[in-house]
Formats: C-alpha cells, sequence, structure tokens
C-alpha cells in the first residue's frame, strides 16, 4: 500500500520543483533525504518536509520495514495562479502571474 503525502498551494513556481522531484524519484526515502537535505533549493526544503510527512503517515499507518521504503511518485502539479500589476512608465502596466505549486510524493515497499 502506497502511503501518500501532499503540500497544495505551495508559495513556489513548479519548474523550480519539478527537476528536483525528478531527482529523488524511484530513490530509497532515506537516501532521497539525504539529497534533499544538502540541495541548496528552497523548492528541496518544500519536498523535504513533504516526504517527511509521507514517511509519518506510513508510520502511523502501521507500515513495516520503513527502511526499505522506496520513493514511488513525486510530481509536482501547477496550483492557481496569483495576477498582479507591475507599474511602468508613462501609466502603462505589466502583468505578474505569481505561480502556485501541488506538491504530491508517494512511498512504498520495494
Amino acid at each position: 500500500m502506497a502511503y501518500r503525502a501532499s503540500h497544495r498551494f505551495a508559495d513556489i513556481a513548479p519548474t523550480k520543483v519539478r527537476p528536483v522531484a525528478d531527482l529523488i524519484r524511484h530513490q530509497p526515502v532515506y537516501q532521497a533525504l539525504d539529497t534533499l537535505r544538502f540541495m541548496p533549493n528552497r523548492g528541496a526544503r518544500m519536498l523535504e518536509k513533504v516526504l517527511k510527512s509521507a514517511l509519518a503517515n506510513a508510520e502511523d499507518g502501521g507500515a513495516r520495514g520503513l527502511e526499505e521504503m522506496v520513493v514511488v511518485d513525486a510530481h509536482v502539479d501547477e496550483g492557481p495562479r496569483m495576477k498582479r500589476i507591475r507599474p511602468r512608465a508613462r501609466g502603462s502596466a505589466f502583468g505578474i502571474l505569481k505561480r502556485m505549486s501541488h506538491i504530491h510524493v508517494a512511498i512504498d515497499a520495494r
């Protein structure tokens, strides 16, 4: 049985988190946590918290062999966009899209 966790409406663009999610997919959980711990990205911190939450869900669900758990799925979907306006010269304005993302992680035994 796969144990899942997600962080919805994360205040980071999905294009910044997707490469990090690709790195940890199909890795053992503790190796993935070590990988994320030493990455300088802000998205790695968010993904690390979601992975720890999925591991806690597995522990709470009574899973055995937490050391042998593997990251089965790690994907990032696009959330809603906040539209903002940046004032420009001579009274004009440019639009800014502040993107959000939904981060999902699933772990399971080998």
